[in-house]
């Protein structure tokens, strides 16, 4: 968890950091890890809060620590690091925290799992929270996608990305920012909890489309034209892993998008319940007092 600022070959970092700053870096790395493990520990107990229930799936278990597990080694840890004077790894750590982390936070099913989990008038009022109109408008797939793309080509072609790397608290909202934005966006094409705004398939697919568009043409953009500060050949291999990692994640997205729709669009008696799984009707039954 240490946050290096030395300069360093292709670095856009400053001079070793002394007093109050090397508080707040370490602070930073504190906080990050509260999160981390208040949010694996939140899983757990409504694990077991639930545990009355029908058995709850293995792999959104798997799924939801190694979310955790990618968005802490893309906030600290030998890659946050690094990233400092490394845009290369820099690169990596925003592929870990931007785009693996928050598809499989949303493959977790976190609010399924909340609301299995919490009492019937707790549970109800996450619904309504759920149908409000604010949550309906930062869950569209359009709005989800500008707050995502548009905020890495403020990142990429704005002083931000030297600015981050000087101050903390910049930092740290930058970070915040990839991974929520990166968690809408993915749960608002394909989160497997409940929506009751989520869009259709036409609709996701059509965001999709100019999304995947919009991150390769950044890619390209950095190939040739890297951030101030960092060598060419650091930002080209960077630009590279952006382009070729970021297809990769795109290319499941796409996947699990037609995946979706198929098991929605299917026709019902092919339909197989596995033993023990609840559906979402069922799941509102269990509610009603």
């Amino acid at each position: 968890m240490d946050h290096d600022h030395g300069i360093g070959h292709g670095s856009v970092g400053h001079a070793p950091v002394q007093g109050t700053e090397a508080w707040g870096w370490a602070l930073f790395d504190v906080l990050v890890v509260l999160a981390l493990v208040t949010a694996a520990v939140g899983y757990a107990a409504c694990r077991w809060a639930a545990r009355g229930r029908s058995p709850w799936p293995v792999r959104r278990t798997e799924a939801w620590y190694a979310g955790l597990t990618c968005a802490g080694a893309g906030a600290i840890g030998p890659v946050a690091a690094a990233a400092h004077t490394s845009f290369t790894a820099h690169m990596l750590g925003h592929l870990l925290l931007g785009m693996l982390a928050p598809l499989l936070l949303a493959l977790g099913a976190p609010v399924t799992l909340a609301l299995r989990a919490l009492p019937a008038i707790r549970a109800r009022s996450l619904t309504r929270l759920l149908r409000s109109r604010y949550v309906r408008v930062i869950t569209h797939p359009v709005v989800a996608a500008v707050l995502n793309a548009g905020g890495l080509w403020g990142l990429y072609t704005t002083e931000l990305y030297q600015l981050m790397h000087g101050s903390v608290l910049v930092y740290g909202l930058v970070h915040a920012h990839i991974l929520v934005a990166g968690y809408l966006f993915t749960a608002s094409l394909v989160g497997v909890d409940p929506d009751p705004h989520r869009a259709s398939v036409p609709v996701r697919s059509a965001v999709l489309i100019p999304f995947i568009a919009s991150h390769s043409i950044l890619a390209n953009w950095l190939y040739a034209h890297p951030p101030v500060g960092v060598e060419v050949a650091d930002g080209q291999a960077g630009a590279q892993l952006m382009y070729y990692g970021g297809d990769a994640v795109d290319v499941v997205l796409i996947v699990l998008l037609f995946a979706g729709w198929y098991s929605a669009t299917r026709p019902k008696a092919a339909v197989d319940v596995p033993p023990g799984v609840q559906s979402t009707r069922d799941l509102q039954v269990d509610r009603e007092p």
